[in-house]
């Protein structure tokens, strides 16, 4: 599996590179200016961009499939479907439901986790948002499994995962929050959501290791010029990337932007928070048991509580390009080489370099999905 794809735009760490990359046992093996002259088959990308695979760290479902749903077959669709948005590794993210429902959806997920394909977007863990989280804040959450974390909850629930829990949201006010960073903040992300604390209790808990804000503008206190609330935080405090939903719905463009602005293209995260009725017709969905009506682009429950999002990983920097004015060399890292870096796996994933794995996706000018390679498998949807 050795090959080239010539004449792209390559986007980089370094800057772009009009050139070639050649393709060598699923990994970047060189980046070269200009035109190819080896014995390689090319493939030429007609000057098309390519930026790393997308990395999605907050994503429910899709394409019909829940993680809540602990469906094998419907783990390996998603999976496929993914490629589709040119995204190429994800977490797999949990809702708050029963104990015995999280448990057999992280059983699931473990159980996948060891049989996946490499030619499917690739998993690389679970975010836990929830089940510790406010019960004033649940958002489309289901209120009746809230819990208080704890430390021997957490361990049970990692042991079910076979220690495949990457991130967990939680709201750092309540009980037993404080003991849970403490013991676990260097194992796994901390990320801030679903919460009522202020301004001066995110900084205390960044201050205590938490590291991220869970889809910043929902579920969380906002800002006030006396009250600066959990957006405040997020914005000015450097210990913290922040999540967001760019999808035009669940924050208005300007608050994209702002948030852009204050937390620039290091610590800025994009997310999709997308549930099952992504990529399918408008209708009534099940998410974490309570139905969620799709129509006009949004999902919402029946009372008008936004409910996740059906928001695609190349429209969400279609969006971002839009709504920031800002270009696709300088936003791609915020679509993988933030998430890979959270994560801790940047030596081999999240940006074009010699040496880390042949997840790429090739976009057209307006970010439509034209290829997608994973681990060298290559993938066509014009």
């Amino acid at each position: 599996m050795n090959y080239v794809l010539t004449n792209g735009i390559f986007h980089t760490e370094e800057g772009p590179v009009n050139g070639h990359i050649i393709i060598e046992e699923k990994q970047i093996a060189g980046i070269n200016p200009g035109e190819y002259t080896g014995p390689l088959e090319c493939h030429d990308l007609s000057g098309h961009h390519v930026l790393p695979g997308f990395i999605d760290i907050h994503i429910h479902g899709g394409y019909g499939e829940d993680f809540m749903d602990a469906d094998l077959m419907g783990l390996h669709h998603l999976s496929q479907s993914l490629l589709r948005e040119g995204t190429t590794s994800y977490l797999a993210t949990t809702m708050t439901q029963s104990e015995e429902a999280i448990k057999t959806a992280l059983t699931t997920l473990k159980e996948y986790h060891k049989q996946q394909s490499e030619e499917e977007a690739e998993m690389l863990g679970i975010h836990l948002e929830g089940p510790y989280i406010s019960e004033f804040k649940v958002g489309a959450q289901n209120p009746q499994f809230v819990q208080r974390p704890s430390i021997d909850s957490i361990h049970d629930l990692q042991t079910a995962a076979d220690q495949l829990i990457k991130i967990i949201t939680f709201a750092p006010e309540v009980e037993g929050a404080a003991e849970v960073l403490a013991e676990f903040h260097d194992k796994v992300i901390f990320s801030m959501g679903h919460t009522v604390a202020g301004f001066d209790d995110i900084n205390q808990a960044a201050s205590n290791g938490a590291r991220h804000i869970t889809h910043l503008y929902n579920a969380s206190t906002p800002f006030a010029h006396r009250q600066p609330g959990a957006f405040g935080a997020a914005w000015t405090n450097d210990r913290l990337s922040t999540e967001v939903i760019v999808d035009g719905i669940h924050s208005h463009p300007a608050a994209v932007n702002i948030a852009y602005r204050l937390k620039g293209p290091e610590q800025f995260l994009l997310i999709t928070d997308a549930m099952r009725a992504k990529g399918m017709i408008d209708g009534t969905y099940d998410l974490g048991g309570q139905d969620v009506i799709v129509k006009n682009n949004s999902a919402r429950l029946a009372d008008g509580t936004l409910a996740g999002s059906i928001l695609k990983m190349n429209d969400g920097l279609k969006n971002l390009m839009a709504y920031t004015k800002r270009d696709i060399d300088e936003l791609w890292r915020v679509t993988s080489l933030n998430q890979a870096k959270a994560l801790g796996i940047d030596d081999t994933k999240g940006s074009i370099k010699p040496g880390k794995d042949a997840d790429l996706v090739v976009l057209s000018p307006d970010c439509n999905v034209l290829m997608t390679i994973k681990k060298g498998h290559i993938h066509h949807f014009n």
